[in-house]
């Protein structure tokens, strides 16, 4: 296979999706976009937690009363086109509303693809970088999307020298799934092209499941951080495809040892048709105590909610200090509680 899937006939020519379904897969693909390229569909074939993230499903069909398109009230902070200022010091900068996978619990799902929202035009691009430059108190710019790194090199480093001649941005972050779905695109020109003068960059990585992080993907991300770019990991809690504990534990682990510090546990957004995704945050909370005892701090993710309607994320991890008896006290990892501080010896003992 040397091209993407893109169509439910691609995907039951590629033994990914039975006959029987391609009427209503058909349905799905009319108003959701379908990619997956061929490293992502080789995973998807052996590894049901891979195939579940990328392999559309009627399911998608089912919207729920309190699912958005906007779930995370991108619309409500966006001044101009391809900005979001949600938070003082720090804006979104969606260059493009492509990818090279499409999620099937993405929440912008409504906007990105073929038929979603046009990349900036270059009329926009001034006006997004004008935004940027007048306002002083911004201190990093999220390139995101879609995906950034689908764009070619030409055009991501004249993003990066856009930016790199604001003064006020210091820091400049890249999100993306190409180093993991599509890894042959992570060339030394692209690598470079990442870097802006002056500036620190990073790139944050999405992935979902340590299946995804390939030899071939670990040496995309080797690339990038060899040029002396940091790596953060970002993964969403998706039921049926993290929501255990050694297969999460097993993400955070290969994420350290590719030399990416795990960021961001999401919990799902609640955008249209994604709801057979989507944990309780009560059962989110119990994997991070699963997990708490058995990684090192510096594999351990934070769990965030963006709040629905734009009001920013929130940390939703469990608590591990409690009152009782007018005295307060701190769970363990192995769940056991122990008041802090300890009781005084008595005279004696």
């Amino acid at each position: 296979m040397t091209r993407p899937l893109r169509t439910p006939e691609d995907l039951a020519a590629a033994g990914l999706a039975p006959p029987e379904a391609l009427e209503g897969l058909a349905r799905v693909a009319e108003r959701y976009a379908v990619a997956i390229t061929p490293d992502m569909a080789g995973l998807a074939a052996e590894c049901e937690g891979v195939a579940r993230q990328f392999i559309p499903t009627a399911a998608e069909l089912d919207a729920r009363p309190e699912e958005s398109a906007d779930p995370i009230g991108d619309e409500t902070h966006s001044p101009v086109e391809g900005i979001v200022h949600r938070y003082r010091d720090r804006v979104l900068l969606k260059a493009n509303h492509a990818c090279a996978v499409y999620c099937r619990f993405c929440f912008r799902r409504e906007m990105v693809g073929p038929d979603g929202v046009r990349p900036l035009s270059p009329v926009q691009l001034d006006a997004a970088m004008a935004y940027v430059a007048a306002r002083p108190e911004i201190w990093e710019v999220i390139v995101t999307g879609g995906d950034p790194l689908i764009l070619s090199p030409r055009r991501l480093a004249d993003i990066g020298a856009r930016l790199a001649a604001i003064p006020h941005v210091k820091v400049v972050r890249f999100h993306t799934r190409a180093p993991a779905v599509d890894p042959a695109r992570v060339t030394p020109e692209l690598v470079e092209a990442l870097k802006a003068s002056g500036k620190t960059v990073w790139v944050a990585l999405h992935a979902n499941h340590p299946e995804e992080l390939t030899p071939a993907a670990r040496a995309a991300c080797a690339r990038i951080v060899d040029a002396g770019i940091p790596m953060v990991g970002q993964t969403v809690l998706l039921k049926g495809v993290n929501d255990d504990p050694p297969v999460l534990e097993a993400l955070m682990r290969a994420f350290v040892e590719a030399r990416i510090k795990p960021y961001y546990l999401h919990q799902g957004d609640l955008a249209p048709g994604t709801g057979h995704f989507r944990t309780t945050l009560e059962e989110g909370q119990a994997l991070m105590r699963a997990i708490r005892g058995r990684l090192s701090g510096l594999a351990q993710p934070t769990y965030v909610l963006d709040i629905p309607g734009g009001h920013g994320k929130a940390p939703v991890g469990p608590t591990y200090v409690s009152e009782r008896d007018g005295r307060t006290h701190v769970t363990d990892p192995q769940g056991i509680p122990h008041a802090y501080p300890p009781e005084a010896p008595q005279e004696g003992e």
